[in-house]
């Protein structure tokens, strides 16, 4: 019998895909207006001088281990307690100047004082654009109070905790909260999984665990032998890691609890 559920934020409950893909489109926009530049073009200039420079960082192991992406580094703040989070607080500045400025180079523009801006202009951009899924919150409602629910989610406390900030209405459902950078290890490291259990006071056997990443939930949640279930809004082709069940809109998990 099913006494709780596990739930992913990032492309799960929150939209975050589209968060990021929202500060993008009116960043560019400036840029645009300013050079008469395709914003298209642009975008994908940054979006690839971000991952390049993320990944030869020192701390970028860590980053993986715990669950953030480049694109998180253009906006968090990392006001966190670990010697890591110090470390990408520090080197974040100028990380997110020069992934802009290298992208306007990459379009024949070099402005570094242009690129600041625009660094700054995402970051406030981003906040601005928080994006629940439809069915996140009625699907919530419908659940609490009938079983104990976990928010279960790779990151930095300071910039996970912004985003719940930005959506307040979202973190009232949970009884508890689960972030990896406070853990020390992220999804799909089974312990993180195993503490999500003990927190609840379940067994693995009365647990589900929702998300959309193969890679991380469900990978994880099978790893800890906790029943799984792949939402995939995107119609996205199967991998080597196979979830318990799959379903395509969030709606579709109350029949599977009513069955357990």
């Amino acid at each position: 019998m099913i006494k709780a559920v596990l739930f992913d934020l990032d492309d799960t409950l929150l939209w975050d895909e589209k968060s990021v893909k929202m500060a993008f489109e009116l960043t560019c926009k400036v840029a645009s207006d300013k050079f008469g530049i395709n914003p298209d073009t642009f975008e994908r200039k940054v979006r690839e001088n971000a991952r390049r420079l993320y990944a030869t960082y020192e701390v970028y192991p860590f980053t993986q281990m715990i669950g953030i992406n480049p694109f998180e580094g253009l906006w968090g703040e990392f006001d966190d307690e670990r010697e890591e989070f110090r470390q990408l607080k520090e080197i974040a500045p100028a990380y997110r100047e020069q992934a802009w400025t290298l992208g306007l180079q990459d379009v024949g523009i070099d402005n570094p004082e242009f690129g600041l801006e625009l660094s700054e202009f995402f970051r406030t951009a981003r906040k601005e654009s928080p994006f629940l899924y439809d069915d996140s919150l009625s699907v919530l409602e419908l659940l609490k109070g009938e079983y104990k629910l976990l928010l279960i989610t790779n990151g930095s406390p300071s910039l996970q905790n912004l985003k719940l900030g930005i959506t307040p209405e979202l973190a009232p459902y949970f009884d508890e909260i689960i972030i990896s950078g406070d853990f020390g290890r992220g999804k799909p490291d089974q312990t993180i999984f195993e503490h999500a259990l003990a927190t609840l006071s379940v067994d693995k056997s009365e647990a589900i665990m929702v998300g959309d990443n193969v890679n991380t939930d469900i990978l994880g949640a099978n790893r800890a032998g906790i029943p799984s279930v792949w939402l995939n809004r995107h119609g996205r082709e199967k991998g080597e890691v196979k979830p318990t069940y799959e379903i395509s809109s969030l709606t579709e998990l109350l029949s599977i609890l009513e069955n357990k």
